[in-house]
């Protein structure tokens, strides 16, 4: 069983850093505590670079204890520089970002992949035209009204309209903000940069985030270490474990096992497109690479990661007869929350989305705590399920074989 567990935990594209994800993580370890019935002391958040800040967390149950260091790979000042940039260059870059996947045919490649994907990027994409249009609109008809009705000429009513177009595209900013539409259409750009291999933000944890993984398995103080990605992580965390290979080509053969696990990832959307060379070379390194264990987390009922999609094969990646990666673990949210709560949680996207990293009010087979805290190797949850969770009785005491199944594994390996 696990006593010590190292975590890098790579976030998505949002800039709350790490004291927004601590409250968060906060929160939701309280009710994993109830959930579970276990004993577990938070440790305080200690921020300790502009690269990462960290927090402990200590949890046991009546025959096991874990210590796990819980390790946030920062780079929430890059994302915070990119979403202050003026909207004058977002935006056009937004809509060379539209434009380029339609000619390209990334966006018919990813409405093949899952259309439902594609309909919510759709929808922030249309957010952005409309609160142009509108902001046009309004410009439009006060130069109109100035013509018609104070018979000014054309010019001034010209440059009165593009002063009123102006001041209405920005009073509508913060609805933009509220709906994602600035983030998301300021993200999407960056990260077909980071596909193709340009220069990008993205650069500087990655680099980062493969020394901390070298670091933490020479270390050998953790029996297993596991880089944990959400959302717009997943392109970055397979790039940091790919660089963390290329530092140490034994890494994972020696000490603590490593795994690299992804939970409703986009990094398929960043892959499909034709210029992706990279992470594709990214992807196939991973797939290929038996000393580390890749587990991809995807759910049907968010729109936002791709459902029932291969990570190799169906972004054109062809591992051939040497693929030992990914293991895919389908997620009902259904499971993880009773059914009063999931109906409140049902139309709420962006919200279900984060559900890979938040507690629900019952037991299930998926928890991230468990997977972040809990005494068993993680792929023990991805592979058994609903089986490893009879073996915790009602007080978390633990009755199964992780250990004899672990020592068997080992020796068939």
């Amino acid at each position: 069983m696990i006593k010590r567990r190292h975590v890098i935990y790579v976030h998505g594209y949002d800039p709350q850093g790490p004291t927004g994800y601590y409250r968060l993580f906060e929160r939701e370890w309280k009710k994993f505590k109830t959930n579970w019935s276990v004993t577990s002391e938070l440790g305080k958040l200690e921020i300790e670079s502009k690269d990462f800040a960290h927090w402990t967390i200590t949890t046991s149950g009546p025959n096991w204890t874990v210590a796990t260091r819980y390790d946030f790979l920062r780079y929430d000042d890059a994302l915070l520089a990119n979403l202050a940039q003026p909207l004058y260059r977002q935006v056009p870059r937004a809509l060379r970002w539209l434009v380029d996947d339609a000619v390209s045919g990334t966006t018919a490649r990813i409405i093949r992949g899952t259309w439902r994907f594609w309909l919510h990027l759709f929808i922030l994409q249309l957010g952005l035209l409309l609160w142009l249009a509108l902001s046009v609109a309004a410009g439009w008809l006060a130069a109109y009204a100035i013509v018609a009705y104070l018979a000014a000429p054309l010019l001034i009513a010209l440059g009165a309209g593009a002063i009123i177009a102006i001041l209405a595209f920005l009073a509508l900013r913060p609805l933009a903000e509220r709906w994602f539409v600035v983030r998301v259409n300021n993200c999407w750009p960056y990260l077909r940069e980071f596909g193709r291999g340009d220069a990008t933000c993205f650069d500087r944890p990655i680099e980062a985030g493969a020394a901390r993984l070298k670091a933490a398995v020479d270390a050998r103080d953790a029996d297993e270490i596991v880089v944990m990605a959400h959302s717009g992580g997943g392109p970055l965390a397979p790039a940091i474990v790919a660089r963390a290979l290329a530092l140490d080509p034994e890494l994972g053969r020696r000490g603590p096992r490593v795994v690299l696990m992804t939970l409703g990832s986009v990094m398929p959307a960043v892959a499909l497109h034709p210029k992706a060379q990279r992470l594709r070379d990214i992807i196939r390194r991973i797939a290929t690479e038996p000393s580390i264990r890749w587990i991809d987390c995807q759910s049907r009922k968010d729109v936002m990661n791709f459902w029932d999609f291969d990570p190799v094969t169906d972004i054109g990646v062809d591992a051939g007869t040497d693929r030992h990666n990914p293991l895919v673990w389908p997620v009902r949210f259904r499971d993880i929350v009773s059914a009063g709560y999931y109906q409140r949680l049902r139309a709420n996207f962006f919200r279900l989305h984060y559900q890979f990293i938040m507690s629900g009010d019952q037991r299930a087979a998926y928890d991230y705590f468990m997977l972040t805290c809990g005494p068993l190797p993680i792929e023990e949850w991805a592979t058994r399920g609903w089986n490893v969770l009879k073996e915790f009785s009602s007080d978390a005491t633990y009755g199964g074989q992780a250990e004899e199944r672990a020592e068997l594994k080992a020796s068939e390996g």
